[in-house]
């Protein structure tokens, strides 16, 4: 059995986040090339001052989910005498980057003019 817990909010509503994660997951690897698990949770916690963190039961079948679907390879290094899963964009990945970016801003605009209209989103 999966746990449904994906992301949770150290304050906040975490109903609001969830599917998000994979959106999140990629938006990081287009950013940064390629990185392992742990770092992907240590920079969400960083860029958003530790409001929003990632737990691992969530991330790795997320992960694991993406490089099944085509959207990530695994490179293997040894650090520190330990093997490191590195996560990097395919191109289909890549692609897929733009799209789920695209259909988050499209969303974040909507959600802005229902709650506040006289606001303008750029």
């Amino acid at each position: 059995m999966y746990k449904k817990i994906c992301i949770y909010l150290s304050m906040g509503n975490s109903n609001l986040y969830k599917g998000s994660l994979t959106t999140i997951i990629l938006k990081l690897l287009e950013e940064h090339d390629k990185m392992y698990g742990y770092e992907i949770t240590q920079k969400v916690k960083e860029l958003t001052q530790g409001e929003l963190k990632i737990t691992e039961g969530a991330l790795y079948p997320s992960l694991h989910k993406l490089e099944a679907d085509g959207l990530l390879d695994v490179e293997v290094a040894k650090v520190d005498n330990r093997l490191r899963k590195y996560y990097k964009l395919t191109e289909q990945g890549t692609k897929e980057t733009v799209s789920k970016l695209a259909e988050l801003e499209n969303y974040i605009k909507t959600m802005q003019n229902l709650v506040n209209p006289k606001l303008i989103l750029e």
